[in-house]
């Protein structure tokens, strides 16, 4: 009996991954992953340049979820593994009013901070009490759900800096049910976010005791040479299935069997296919085979992110700067910067020595235009946020930018039900599936867990 095939269409986290687990799962499987670009890996990419060692989209793994570090051991770099800067988990802030002011950590620090007056503080404290109104539609925005849970205060400014830093998004058009559905679970649930999390927070403490763990606060990851290293071991695991340069430039069924279409001259055949690119690139790939498919795909909106890489002598600055994670800027006040990350304080290496790196992202949903900005244009207004934020006045040494015009996707109000309508418009031709993060979560743990679900319905699939 003929191996199953399957064709893979993206090299990103999800396709990479999804490859692994699935020659996990089905070991006799011939699979090949397709790859537009000649560089693997989506947006996860380490660039070294001058001694300075760029993270051009994510800036690590978050273990508030285990997949991706779980990946990372099956794969055996679990021990090559680095966690953050404590003081780069505890010392975060946000930039308003012209200041940089330090994110709560506790109670008392709560209570004493400037981000909220005394009645945005108290509704907020009063989230816990507040019941959900009968007959609530089961879809709402982040903002609306701010403001109903905690009061407008929280959603100008707490839940627009969650959204900034997570999707570069609008909290007034992102779902809160997709976006963020731990909210939606823990009212649901618990009939209260802040009493859902603080159930949380005694589970995970109950879990780190039983692996005999000291702390159950969640931790930042990546390698010492960067998150490039992951790539690099999924590539290698994959070998010669790998196919870089290809475009795929659609899909025809033929009797039982799927036919991907390459240029001209080059096709695969296969039993089942995945898509898991950007859901634009979805949508070109089945047109001609399901133009009401590729119609719902084009329904899901993108934010692009430029991201501007600042190397600084350490004796150009000032002598007095906030050490931590960094620092984001809601979108609601329209400045030039979503936010800076302080990288060679989160990371060790990152940095040559007496120097430091930072990068700046800018652009998102509400400032989509600052991408089609030439770099000296971004660079200047860059330049202008920090000197406001850090008193940071002099050139930088080093400068790298890179854009993302589809970095992130949004989850808009009715996401869910979309998702649904694809998977279920996917799911009546026999052997296609459609993954990648545009439908259930952006972040790495969501691609590498999707993909590990993913994996196990395919092997489902053609493994019968």
């Amino acid at each position: 009996m003929p191996s199953p095939r399957v064709v893979i269409i993206g090299a990103g986290l999800s396709g990479l991954s999804l490859a692994y687990r699935l020659r996990e799962r089905l070991p006799s499987a011939d699979v090949t992953v397709l790859e537009k670009s000649t560089q693997p890996g989506g947006n996860v990419v380490t660039i070294e340049r001058d001694g300075f060692r760029i993270e051009a989209g994510p800036n690590g793994i978050f273990d508030a979820k285990p997949h991706t570090v779980q990946l990372c051991h099956d794969l055996g770099l679990g021990d090559r593994l680095i966690p953050a800067s404590e003081h780069s988990r505890t010392n975060r802030f946000l930039f308003l009013d012209g200041r940089l002011r330090p994110l709560p950590r506790s109670l008392w620090s709560f209570l004493t901070s400037p981000l909220l007056s005394w009645r945005g503080k108290m509704n907020l404290l009063l989230e816990r009490f507040r019941e959900r109104p009968a007959g609530l539609a089961d879809d709402e925005s982040v903002a609306e759900f701010a403001r109903r849970r905690a009061g407008a205060e929280v959603a100008k400014i707490l839940a627009d800096a969650i959204v900034t830093g997570i999707y570069a998004g609008d909290p007034e058009r992102l779902s809160v049910a997709a976006a963020f559905p731990r909210m939606a679970q823990f009212e649901r649930e618990h009939g209260s976010v802040m009493r859902g999390m603080a159930a949380a927070s005694r589970e995970r403490r109950r879990e780190a005791k039983a692996r005999g763990r000291s702390s159950h606060a969640p931790q930042l990851w990546t390698f010492r040479e960067g998150l490039g290293v992951l790539v690099v071991a999924l590539c290698d695991r994959l070998g010669k299935s790998l196919v870089n340069g290809v475009a795929v430039g659609g899909l025809e069924k033929s009797g039982n069997r799927w036919i991907v279409h390459g240029d001209e001259t080059q096709s695969w055949e296969a039993n089942a296919v995945v898509l898991t690119t950007p859901a634009p690139t979805q949508a070109s790939i089945v047109a001609d085979h399901d133009s009401e498919l590729a119609s719902e795909m084009r329904g899901i909106p993108y934010s692009g992110v430029a991201v501007v890489a600042l190397g600084y002598r350490k004796t150009d600055l000032p002598t007095r700067l906030p050490d931590g994670f960094g620092y984001i800027t809601p979108q609601n006040t329209q400045r030039d910067v979503l936010g800076v990350q302080w990288c060679s304080s989160i990371f060790p290496e990152r940095a040559p020595e007496g120097m430091v790196l930072w990068r700046a992202l800018c652009g998102g949903w509400n400032r989509a235009e600052m991408l089609d900005w030439p770099d000296d244009r971004l660079v200047d207004a860059v330049r202008a946020e920090l000197r406001l934020a850090m008193g940071v006045t002099t050139a930088p040494a080093f400068v790298y930018v890179v854009r993302w015009p589809t970095a992130i996707p949004q989850y808009h109000v009715g996401h869910l039900e979309r998702v649904r309508r694809i998977e279920a418009r996917a799911a009546a031709h026999p052997g296609l599936f459609v993954g990648g993060n545009a439908y259930h979560g952006v972040a790495m743990n969501d691609c590498t867990e999707q993909a590990a679900l993913l994996a196990d319905r395919v092997a489902g699939y053609v493994g019968d």
